[in-house]
């Protein structure tokens, strides 16, 4: 067995063991594959094992995998900071935008979404726990947000992403994802296509999973350490 190949099946092992140990459905929480910086066939060697949905941060590296892998019928997020000379490119090729935090980029995506693809799926970065270095709208604000996307018919409202502060004490990785969480029921009660809470990496995502997520981004767990991006 490859070491790519153990590490995928052990991380699957991983979130239904925890989706049971909290009461979850099995099944309930979705893997994406956070292949920033790795090469196309890495990629394909992880689509080869089933995996569908694949998360990235880098605009142009993101194109290139998109094209090398256009045999494969896989799902593309981006996940990463999004700039406004960007949207075009995103809106065209991806399938999911995980980091809207502007009325001004989900206006951009909006009205550069190819007419002959469905709707782009989004969902909002919420900065839970207001760090001054990090992106992302506050959690007072996210309702106001998401109701305004919420009539650009180009884009479809699925749910929020959170990248809490990092903590060593899983009591503390809690208390963020819990307050994410009721943040997310919230959103649900008002827009019927909400259901995605993105939140959860390799070093948090059994405390994640314990407190509601459904989608986790892993990548160093599953790919290996990171080699540095291309400028």
């Amino acid at each position: 067995m490859t070491e790519i190949k153990k590490r995928f099946h052990s991380i699957i092992d991983t979130i239904r063991q925890t989706e049971r140990l909290h009461g979850r459905a099995d099944g309930s929480v979705e893997l994406l594959a956070v292949s920033k910086t790795w090469p196309a066939e890495n990629l394909r060697a992880v689509a080869e094992l089933g995996q569908r949905q694949f998360g990235e941060n880098y605009l142009q590296e993101a194109l290139e995998k998109i094209d090398a892998l256009s045999d494969l019928n896989l799902e593309w997020h981006f996940i990463g900071p999004i700039q406004s000379n960007k949207t075009r490119d995103i809106a065209a090729k991806f399938d999911w935008v995980q980091s809207v935090d502007r009325l001004k980029i989900a206006r951009r995506l909006h009205e550069q979404r190819p007419a002959d693809l469905p709707p782009l799926n989004i969902c909002i970065q919420v900065n839970i726990d207001d760090e001054a270095t990090k992106s992302g709208i506050s959690a007072d604000q996210c309702l106001t947000l998401a109701a305004e996307l919420a009539q650009l018919d180009r884009l479809r409202l699925r749910g929020l992403m959170v990248i809490p502060a990092k903590q060593t004490e899983e009591t503390a990785q809690r208390d963020s994802f819990r307050r994410a969480h009721e943040l997310f029921n919230t959103l649900q009660q008002q827009f019927e296509s909400v259901d995605t809470l993105s939140m959860g990496m390799t070093g948090d995502l059994e405390a994640a999973i314990a407190e509601g997520s459904t989608l986790v981004r892993i990548g160093t767990a599953l790919f290996g350490q990171r080699t540095p991006p291309r400028q």
